[in-house]
């Protein structure tokens, strides 16, 4: 019953959601199965154990099925639909609401129901068809700007919330600096970071004690923000709370460094003069560089830490991107440096 093999047969089946006329398209991630049919989407989460996960039992699974509708609600109300639980009954798999619980079959499994948005919509695809121009992210900013105003803040301490950078520049250096990676640029970036976090650490502790920290998205991604009318940001950050406490102007400065990387350098200096009036909060000149280095290397990290599993997916997109991190990294540091240097004049 509960063989993967076996419910991934039955998802793909059009006929499996009512209508065998709609194909359904499969696509594979590092922590899920997704399946998009014409108007909705249905994703089915691994049961895989990484440091900052634990998918590995049904009720796991089930819970954090439940955490992603509740949190993306926030942000993208009418995308997050509801839970279906996957039944076995009858010798047979079926999908059931879970509003339709408790029903004759056997619970093995629990998908996220989920409306499609349009592909074309998502900043990554405008911003690749330059498509966009400033006045478009007015709408974005007002949603991003209201979801930190009503995010509840995080009680974190000053030491504990350094601590966590301390702890991913050791978790990066442990990855990029394997000698199998040759990775140009990663050693001098890292030394970089280590000096950032000594000269940036008031400012971090800063951000702390003035209870800056909220429960925020934690993966805001250009292909995670649909321009709609009224825009919607989706896939946020269910199965980690600590990764989901974050500085709103650590989150855009992780937009900011994604959609530079993708052609658009102008998005995030926008996004964040607009975050800074909503706040009322103008972050020091240097803390957004600093957030930018210390993004940029956690994404090179993820980027090669693909190639360390067993049967790594697309293995040669993976150095060639780290070291457009590394190098996004080094430019970061250096506008960081400028930052420092500019306010102790």
């Amino acid at each position: 019953m509960s063989d993967i093999k076996a419910k991934l047969e039955f998802l793909r089946a059009p006929a499996s959601y009512g209508d065998a006329r709609q194909p359904v398209t499969c696509i594979e991630t590092h922590m899920s199965w997704v399946f998009l049919r014409e108007r909705e989407v249905f994703k089915l989460k691994k049961a895989v154990c990484f440091p900052f996960l634990d998918f590995t039992t049904l009720k796991a699974r089930a819970f954090y099925c439940r955490e992603e509708v509740r949190l993306n609600q926030r942000m993208a109300p009418d995308v997050y639909l509801g839970v279906m639980a996957l039944q076995w009954h009858d010798g047979a798999f079926t999908l059931v609401p879970e509003a339709r619980l408790p029903a004759p079959g056997e619970t093995v499994d629990w998908l996220v129901h989920m409306r499609r948005l349009p592909a074309e919509r998502t900043l990554t695809h405008l911003i690749s068809g330059g498509q966009l121009a400033p006045r478009d992210l007015a709408a974005l900013g007002d949603l991003l700007g209201a979801f930190f105003q009503s995010a509840p803040a995080v009680a974190v301490c000053a030491d504990d919330y350094l601590a966590r950078f301390q702890y991913e520049q050791a978790a990066t250096r442990e990855v990029l600096l394997r000698p199998q990676f040759e990775l140009q640029g990663a050693a001098q970036a890292l030394e970089r970071m280590a000096a950032l976090l000594q000269q940036g650490a008031g400012l971090l502790r800063e951000r702390a004690t003035r209870q800056c920290v909220r429960d925020g998205h934690g993966d805001l991604r250009p292909e995670h923000v649909f321009l709609l009318q009224p825009p919607v940001v989706i896939d946020c950050l269910e199965f980690n709370p600590q990764l989901r406490q974050v500085d709103p102007f650590d989150e855009l400065a992780y937009l900011g460094l994604e959609c530079a990387m993708a052609g658009a350098p102008w998005i995030g200096p926008q996004l964040i003069t607009g975050m800074a009036t909503a706040l009322r909060d103008p972050p020091h000149p240097a803390l957004v560089p600093l957030y930018t280095v210390h993004r940029a290397l956690l994404r090179a990290r993820l980027a090669m830490a693909h190639l360390l599993d067993p049967q790594p997916r697309s293995p040669e997109k993976w150095t060639p991107l780290a070291q457009r991190y590394v190098a996004a990294a080094l430019a970061g540091a250096d506008r960081f440096t400028c930052a420092m240097q500019d306010g102790s004049r």
